[in-house]
């Protein structure tokens, strides 16, 4: 057998160099989870539609009001003002006091979008800590699944009727009574998420190594979550712009003075019979706010799913 190996081309085998740059090498993928999350999306022309009108949307709710000189609230003492028609100056027209519907309908937007964003923003924050934390602490899930109970079962537009009469009708009113019971759903949603994770090999990995809870919940938890929760604030925005509509169309919203879509529709409803326009014009808006952020967060929810990714 020694004398075979002896036989062999010398040319048939020969020593591999050792290259340290070659060896850092490895094969994978330019792979990213955001990128090709961003792809999948902008592939449906109807989510890219969609999300310009909320951009639009946007832009005038919050750029209008700053660069425009004219006052929504600003009453016209010529009665010849009064209840005009779409036209030239008054895009929208003008309500019973002359008041142009132009500017009143995107300050408005700006209220109710700024309403809209800071409760989502409260409710998706709090429901993820307390989620995260609910799901990972073992000792919470008792007394946590009581709450959960408990203000699961209180009927939303209770709250929002009885809260404007115990309270001050204001612009924190209804945020604290949109807060009060809408983070409960977002933190059961994340505590269900969790505990699919909890048990991970990197989890008991981290808790062997004594890694602090609060870093094992930021850095091995959340970043799960991440396109989840962006999906609860796209539709926590409309649904609280619809409350808003709400409380200020059955008069439990904000202050008269205060210009808001809410308050809009409750005006133009009094007048709708003789003055369509008064009411078409809110209520169009509130309509494509709603639709666009519905649609854009359940559009955006399967792009983040990993098995849409290619």
């Amino acid at each position: 057998m020694k004398n075979d190996y002896a036989q062999l081309p010398v040319g048939l085998f020969r020593p591999a160099p050792f290259d340290e740059a070659a060896a850092e090498l490895t094969g994978y993928a330019p792979y990213s989870y955001w990128r090709s999350t961003f792809r999948t999306f902008i592939r449906n022309p109807i989510s890219v539609g969609l999300l310009l009108v909320i951009v639009v949307f946007c832009a005038m709710g919050f750029l209008y009001p700053v660069f425009s000189n004219v006052d929504p609230n600003r009453v016209d003492l010529e009665t010849s003002q009064w209840n005009l028609s779409p036209q030239s100056g008054h895009p929208f027209g003008t309500d019973g006091l002359g008041r142009d519907l132009w500017a009143r309908t995107w300050h408005g937007t700006r209220t109710s979008m700024l309403l809209g964003f800071i409760i989502a923003v409260l409710d998706v924050g709090i429901g993820m800590v307390v989620g995260a934390l609910w799901g990972y602490v073992r000792r919470l899930d008792r007394p946590m699944t009581e709450l959960y109970n408990v203000l699961n079962n209180v009927p939303q537009p209770v709250i929002l009727v009885l809260l404007p009469y115990i309270l001050r009708p204001g612009f924190w009113t209804i945020i604290i009574a949109l807060c009060s019971t809408g983070w409960i759903g977002i933190a059961r949603f994340v505590r269900n998420k969790v505990i699919s994770i909890r048990d991970a090999e990197y989890n008991v990995a981290s808790r062997c190594l004594g890694t602090p809870l609060h870093r094992m919940i930021s850095r091995n938890v959340l970043p799960y979550l991440v396109s989840v929760l962006i999906m609860e604030a796209a539709l926590t925005i409309p649904y609280s712009i619809g409350s808003e509509v709400y409380l200020g169309f059955i008069g439990l919203g904000l202050p008269l003075d205060t210009v808001s879509l809410g308050n809009l529709v409750n005006l133009g409803k009094n007048n709708f019979m003789l003055y369509p326009y008064q009411l078409a014009w809110p209520t169009a808006i509130v309509a494509a706010i709603t639709i666009s952020f519905y649609i854009v967060g359940n559009r955006f929810s399967d792009a983040s799913d990993p098995r849409n990714h290619v």
